[in-house]
């Protein structure tokens, strides 16, 4: 029996092979090794997070026909991935649609005595920021703060920013209008889109 873009296939014919492994269905090639760990620079991994960040419900099944791969080779892929936190299939709100009235970056210098990483920690916790990046230049810190009317994002300010020991400094640029909001990371790998 032989393995054809992963069909067994019956030596003596080009017709699907039946019985155990050759029931005409895709089938593990098992003379390629699955990555130990799930690996950023796998060809297979990226395609799989290619596909799911366009739909984070597409069933394994039609992942693993797009890609040309058995099902279980899809789970276990995705299943490693997420174990190691390379992963994660979440649904994100976009605040203009969900129309929230104030959306909001929020540039920080932060205080001496205090840390980028201590300030994103005390503020990753509260819900209406919904990005934090620590950045170079006149900035430690980006944030962006979603909330539904501007008087939440001043009570958020009061409360989160000004006063705080661990902040020296913050501007506020409210956002107008949003031009882009999109979440997929930047792909390279074409093949995949359909």
């Amino acid at each position: 029996m032989e393995l054809r873009n992963g069909i067994a296939m019956s030596e003596t014919s080009n017709r699907p092979s039946r019985g155990p492994a050759g029931n005409g269905r895709k089938v593990a090639d098992r003379s390629v090794k699955a990555p130990q760990k799930a690996s950023p620079d796998d060809d297979l991994n990226r395609a799989i997070i290619n596909l799911l960040q366009r739909d984070g419900r597409m069933p394994f099944s039609e992942v693993a026909e797009r890609l040309d791969v058995s099902e279980g080779t899809i789970r276990n892929r995705v299943a490693a991935m997420r174990q190691t936190g390379m992963l994660r299939i979440i649904a994100i709100a976009d605040p203009v649609v969900a129309e929230y009235e104030t959306d909001a970056m929020v540039g920080l210098k932060v205080a001496p005595g205090a840390t980028p990483a201590q300030v994103a920690q005390r503020l990753g916790a509260v819900s209406s920021v919904v990005y934090i990046l620590w950045v170079a230049g006149q900035f430690d810190l980006l944030i962006e703060v979603v909330t539904n009317d501007r008087d939440e994002f001043l009570e958020f300010l009061n409360n989160e920013i000004h006063d705080q020991p661990d902040i020296a400094s913050a501007e506020t640029m409210m956002g107008l209008k949003n031009f882009k909001n999109q979440f997929l990371l930047k792909s390279e790998w074409d093949e995949t889109e359909g």
